[in-house]
Formats: structure tokens, sequence, C-alpha cells
């Protein structure tokens, strides 16, 4: 067994560049799949050590006038018996910039079964408790603070302002970036004096909020987990994708190594090696080969994943305001996974293989013909499996259909999965009947009959690299045409909303005296106030039958302003837009489309939501756009959310008049009221920075679109590099018939690239639906609300012009290998059998 192993191997020592290809493919098959779950798996350890953190597990006590507590509010409701616990956040610089989240807490009152409130022992609680303090960290905030492990423990790093760090301590359950201490140390630290940021308590310790007090539940605070769900699908489904089309380099590959091999196989088999000892090796073969590109894969993968974390790390905190470690915490089951996924897709891509190999006899094994009259029934069998994919496609999307607005996110994901898989399966029929058909168009030119014929002699092997490169191509149009519909939808809704010049946050405090003194300035035209609170919805009132739901929603409340009023954009209004406003000045709301969708809300449905002094029932008047946000949200005329639901005052937009220097209004605001740096906005520099979030939050997903496309184009090359010498064995006749070299080398590439161009015609349509899905199924169930489908005829022009360079390109090394071949040389490679 083993000398007939070894016999099997030699092929590769003859042909090193079909092991080179088969490594190839399983290398970056492999190795996009292990970053991105590299990636992930970071991430989600990220999450899972944010979500032991107390701000997500525990019910949140804040003041109803807006004003931050105190430390005597504490006092008085634990005088009262109330089991509150004080928190205090804020934010420090290190030397780097790296922006440090500080949080102080008071672990003898924060409710016992959260980590934090469990010492270890009583010396390590005296340690945390009595000055000069301990500071508890994750090992990965230690290189913000320039120390590594060795010097950490105990060490007290200065920070630029002067201050000084109680002394460190190693805490591998802590998010990133974020030092927790006693709530003394941490006041002392942030100069608050007596404030707080808030006060928390055990789940379900208070029936209701005190007098004075606004009680958010546990269950309303999204988890990060939660939040970046879809994200993370997203990242698997575009890694999945690269993985698919890598294995159709290792198919192609595999498929010529083993029709190179029919006369060893032939010789082997009448030795006396039985036909399952033969499929048997070729599969241990198989396994050998993946080891070593699937290890070489992971490693990649880990060295990709640690290049692209920071931009993912960014993203998520731009999106969810959720810190991600940016160094790798890879789990044991991680390396597993990854050689497990490579091993199956090895083994999917080699079984028809192997299966061929097993079904021939022993004469058919030295006749390679053999294998091309089996692939006039593979186009039969391909049509009839794309049929059944297609028919899998319809089912799955009338299911979807079927199901409750924003569900079925797998099931979409699945739904184009069919899609690919199906217009793959039909893609060789197709370009076979295609060329069937010219070939009957240009009887008279023969040459060009010749190339159309040869065409049709390489489809078996050009198939796999045709379909790899129709799925990359159109993977890219779908995907590339929602990022420009987004982006542009988004920019418009930016527009739209962001009308006032200046924006001011000030402390609710200052809000009625700086409103005043605005409210008398002569070069501001109009004053848009906001206001923000959260509710339950209780229930919802619809024709005549009403449904109990029980929702946390946000309550967001804006002045309906002549200038706010004509760009606010709406989807869906009750009796029209004028009508709209007006009632909403009235007391009625709008809603968000993804609380419209996620629960099946439409205009003129009653809503009953709690409010301080009992229940307080609006009526749906209009749904509008709320791209990003990940909750459903009740919107309100800023007066009323104020006078119904005490929500503190939140932002106030400056409209100035024409000709009006916004600069100096702005400057005498921070003189008069002494604001901080981040109290006043120009308009746009939050377009800036919204902009800066969208094009990060975009930046993997292209990456790894265009790494899928590179993917495709090695595919090409390694189909056409592995029947190179073949390929000049056919074209050896034609020289000698007088045809010029460089028309040869002309043929070829036209060959190719006509194929390439066939292929993206095809691709485009293909694109086009995955961008409808993407929009109208994949958006909706993962964000709860849907995108304008947009198309980009330059998009289209570009998938085409890449398809046909990317054939160029792949056929370059064997064209340039023709041209450099010395006629000797070329008459000998016809004279080979």
């Amino acid at each position: 067994m083993i000398i007939t192993l070894a016999t099997l191997l030699s092929h590769y020592r003859r042909h090193p560049g079909q092991l080179a290809m088969l490594l190839l493919g399983l290398w970056v098959a492999s190795a996009l799949w292990s970053s991105v779950q590299a990636i992930n798996a970071s991430a989600r350890d990220s999450y899972a050590r944010a979500e032991a953190l107390f701000t997500t597990g525990l019910d949140r006590l804040e003041r109803q006038d807006g004003e931050p507590p105190t430390r005597e509010d504490f006092l008085r409701l634990r005088r009262q018996g109330l089991p509150v616990s004080p928190l205090l956040e804020g934010q420090i610089e290190v030397a780097d910039g790296t922006r440090l989240t500080v949080i102080g807490i008071d672990p003898l009152t924060l409710p016992g079964d959260n980590a934090f409130a469990v010492a270890g022992s009583t010396a390590e609680l005296g340690d945390f408790l009595i000055p000069p303090w301990r500071t508890r960290l994750a090992p990965d905030t230690l290189a913000a603070l320039e120390l590594d492990a060795a010097e950490a423990e105990g060490a007290e790093p200065r920070l630029p302002d002067g201050h000084q760090l109680p002394a460190l301590r190693l805490s591998p359950s802590l998010p990133p970036d974020t030092l927790v201490m006693d709530i003394a140390a941490a006041a002392r630290l942030l100069e608050v004096g007596e404030t707080l940021s808030r006060l928390v308590t055990a789940p379900d310790a208070l029936e209701a909020a005190p007098d004075g007090w606004r009680l958010t539940r546990a269950e309303a605070l999204a988890s990060p987990g939660q939040l970046t769900e879809s994200f993370h699908l997203n990242l698997t489904a575009l890694a999945l994708l690269s993985l698919v089309v890598g294995l159709f380099i290792v198919q192609a590959a595999l498929g010529l190594a083993l029709e190179q091999r029919l006369g060893m196989l032939r010789t082997l088999r009448a030795l006396g090696v039985a036909g399952r000892s033969l499929v048997g090796l070729l599969a241990l073969e198989l396994l050998l080969l993946g080891l070593l590109g699937a290890l070489a894969g992971i490693v990649s993968g880990v060295w990709l994943a640690r290049a692209l974390l920071p931009d993912v790390a960014a993203t998520l905190g731009s999106l969810y305001g959720e810190q991600v470690g940016t160094e790798l915490r890879l789990p044991w089951h991680y390396w597993l996974g990854g050689l497990g996924v490579t091993f199956a897709g090895l083994l999917v891509a080699g079984s028809g293989v192997l299966w061929r190999a097993a079904r021939l006899d022993i004469l058919a094994l030295g006749q390679a013909q053999a294998w091309r009259h089996r692939f006039r029934r593979q186009l039969r069998s391909m049509g009839l499996a794309g049929g059944t994919c297609a028919l899998a496609g319809l089912g799955l999307w009338a299911w979807v259909a079927s199901r409750p607005p924003g569900e079925g996110l797998l099931t979409g994901f699945g739904m184009l999965a069919m899609l690919l898989l199906a217009s793959a399966l039909f893609l060789p029929p197709l370009l076979a009947a295609m060329l069937a058909g010219l070939a009957r168009l240009v009887r008279r030119r023969p040459l060009a009959q010749w190339a159309l014929a040869d065409l049709q002699l390489q489809l078996p092997r050009l198939a796999l690299a045709m379909m790899a490169l129709m799925i990359a191509l159109s993977a890219n149009l779908g995907v590339s045409s929602m990022v420009g519909g987004f982006r542009l939808t988004f920019l418009d809704w930016l527009d739209q909303r962001l009308v006032a010049d200046l924006y001011l946050r000030p402390t609710p405090a200052q809000f009625e005296s700086i409103d005043s003194w605005l409210s008398i300035r002569p070069e501001v035209a109009e004053r848009l106030a906001t206001r923000s609170s959260e509710a339950r919805l209780i229930e919802v009132e619809s024709d005549d039958t009403t449904r109990s739901l029980g929702l946390p929603v946000n309550l967001f409340g804006i002045t309906p302003g002549e200038h706010l009023r004509p760009s606010w954009p709406l989807l869906d209004t009750l009796e029209g837009r004028q009508a709209a406003w007006q009632e909403l000045s009235r007391g009625e709301a709008f809603i968000n489309e993804q609380l419209a969708i996620g629960k099946g809300l439409s205009p003129g449905d009653r809503l009953t939501l709690s409010a301080p002094g009992g229940e307080e029932r609006v009526r749906v008047i209009a749904i509008y756009p709320d791209y990003g946000n990940p909750r459903g949200e009740v919107l309100l005329a800023t007066p009323r959310l104020a006078e119904r639901f005490a929500a503190p005052p939140g932002s106030l937009g400056i409209v100035l008049r024409p000709g009006a220097d916004g600069q100096r209004l702005g400057s005498e605001l921070t003189a008069r009221f002494d604001l901080g740096e981040d109290a006043l906005q120009d308009q746009r520099e939050v377009k800036r920075i919204a902009t800066t979030i969208f094009e990060r939050t975009f930046r993997i997903t292209q990456a790894l679109n265009a790494l899928t496309l590179v993917v495709a184009a090695l595919a090409l090359l390694a189909s056409l590099l592995a029947q190179a010498r073949q390929r000049r064995r056919q074209l050896a006749p034609l020289w000698a018939l007088g045809v010029p070299r460089l028309r040869l080398v002309t043929s070829q590439l036209a060959q190719l690239s006509g194929m390439a161009l066939a292929t993206a015609l095809l691709a485009i349509p293909l694109g086009i639906a995955i961008t409808a899905g993407l929009v109208k199924v994949i958006n909706v169930a993962a964000f709860g609300w849907r995108l304008p489908l947009h198309l980009f005829p330059g998009d289209i022009l570009l998938t085409l012009a890449t398809a046909v360079i990317v054939a160029l390109l792949a056929g370059a090394i064997p064209t340039v290998t023709l041209w450099r071949t010395p006629p000797r040389a070329l008459l000998a490679e016809g004279e080979i059998t």
C-alpha cells in the first residue's frame, strides 16, 4: 500500500504546478474562512466579557429631570430601604491617545450574583475598597498603558494629566479598554465630586420607580451579542462564499490530475491493486494534501484576522458602541473547526472525482475520452440539479414571504445560497448550448469553427472555473450595489435630517436659560429642541383587535418647525404628509420603520404606552425611516413628550438666518455658558462623523468581497495553467498547417475573454437578483428596515470589464509560454501522444 501511495504521489513530482494549484486552492479557501471565524470568535469573546459587565444585567435608575444622580440621592434611597447601588462612568486619555472607560462601583451594594460583586477573598475586597485602592483591567488593555503582563501586576502608571492610577490587578473577564475601581477612586480620578452616572439594582428588585426617578429594566437594554448578530452573519456568509469559490480551484485541479493519471491507474489495476484500495489511497492523498493546505490556511487566516480586526473593532464601536479587543483570543475549538470545515469542503470537492474513478472499468481508465463522454451526461444532471435548487429557493422565498416582517434571516441566506447554486449549475449547460449555436453560424470560417470546437473540448475543465467566476462576479455586483445604495440613501437621509446649522447639547440645568437667550438673538431663525426617554409599549389596538406586547421602546421628541417638516422623510402616512405633521403637533405619534416592520404596525393603529402618571394612548399617524437604529422608536412633538412623559431636555438645533455668522454665535455661546468642547457641533462636522462611521462599517465587507474576486481569478488561472501543456499539443498542428503564432495567441485570448464575457453577462441578472434579496429580505430580517433598490450602470460595466480583464490575465502566462516556445519544441509537443 505504501508503494502504491508513493506511486500516486509521484505524479506531483512530475507536475509540480498541479500540486501548487491544489494547495493554493485549499490555502486561500481555508485562509479567508479562518480569518472571519477568528474575527468572530474574538469579537464574541469581547461580547461575553462585556455582557458580564453589570450595565447590561441590572435595572437602571435615572432622574426624570435629566440631572445626574448624586451621592446624596443614593444615600436617601438606601435609607428608604431601596436596594440600589451607585455607578460612576467616565473616560480618560492615555499617552498614546487611546480613551479608556473608567467604571467606579461599590461592591458592597452591587447585587451579589454579579461577577464584580464577588471579590474572591476578604483581603482582595479590602485592597479594592481601602485606599490606595486597586484597578482591575483586562490583559489586552495593557498595551494602551505601555505595559506588559510581567510588570503589570501592582504597577501604578501615571496618566498624561498627572493623575496616578491605583495599583493594577489583571482580570481576564473584563472587556477591553475598561478600568474598574472603587467608586471613591473613580470620583477622584475623574474629578466629578459627588456626581454619579446612574443607580442600578438587581433585575425586578423594584416594582416601580421612586417618585422623581425613571426605571429602565434590564431586558430593555439590548446586549451587544444580539445587536451584532447580523453583522457577523454577513461576514460568515462572505467567508463561506470565498470557501466555496476556493474549492472550485481544488475541484478543477483534482479533475485534471486524475485524468492525467489514467494510464497509471490502469497499470496499478492490472498489477492487482483492488479498486476499493485505489480509491481509498486517493482519498488518503486528499487528506494529506488537505492537512497541508488547511494548516497553511489557518496560519494565514490568523494573520489576516490580525490585520482586519482593528477595522472590525472600530466598526462595531461606531455602530453599536461596543468595545472589541484588537488582539485575537481564539478558543481551542477554533482550530479544530477550521480543519473540519476545510476537510469537509475538500471531501465535497473530491467526491465527484473519486466517484468517477470508482465507476470506470479498467479499459475505460485508459481512455481519456471516457471522461469527456461523461460530461454530456453531467450537463443533463447539472440542469436537473439546478432546477431542484431553483425550486428549493422559490420554496424558501415563499416561506420568508409568509413570515412576519423582520424574521427569517437564516432562511433568507438559504434562499440566496440556492439562487447562487442553481445559477452555477445552469451555467455549463447554457455555455455548451451557446457554443453549439455559434458553431452552426460560423461553418464557413474554419479557424472560428475550430476555436468554438476547441472551447467545447475545454468546457469540462473550464466549467468549474467559470462557475466560480460567475458566483464571485454576481456576489461582487450584489454587495457593491447594496453598499452603494445604502451610501446614497444614508447620505440623502443625513441631508434631510440635519437641517440645523449648529447642534448644541447643554446640561439639563442650562437648557432653559440657553433656549431663552437664543430666542432673542437676531441671527437665529429657529430653534429645534429634542428630548428623549424610554417607555413600554403595553398594547396595540388595530382594526377592533387588541394585542398585548410589553415591548420596551425609545421615545424621541422633535420640534416640527418650518425648516424640519419639508425635509423629514415619511414612508407612509394616514391622511397625507401635511395632515400628519398637524396631528403630530396635536400630540399624536410617528413610529420608525423598525417598529412598524417588527410588530406589523401601520398608520391608524393606537398605542398604549407606559408613562410616569400611568398610561398614555397615542395614534400612529406616519412611519419614518430610521437607518441604523436597532430599536423601535415612537416620535412625538417635543412639548408633548415633556408634558406627558416627563422627558428631560436633550439637544438643541439652531437654524441660522441667511448670512448669519455661526462661528461667532458659537463662540459667544461657549463663553457665556461655559460649555465644554464637545457641547456644540457644526452640521458639517456631524455629517463628517456620520459618513466616517458608514465608510468604516463597510470596509470589511468590501475587503472580503475583493478577496473573493481574487480567488475566482485564481480558479481560472489554475485551470488554464493545469492544462497549458495539453493546449500546446492541440495548437501545434495548426501552427504546422501555417497559422501564424500571433494568430494562435490572439485566438486563444479571444476564446477566454469571450467565454468570460458570456459568463459576466449571465452574472449581471444574478447580481441584480442578489441585490434585491439583500435589500428586500436580508436587510429587513437583520436590521428591521428596508433600503431602496439602487442599480448602478457603472458597477455593471465594471463587472463586465473585470470578467474580461481576469480572463486575459489568467490566460497571459500560458499565452506568453506559447509565444516563447521554439518551433522545434512546438512540433515536438504535437508528436507526444
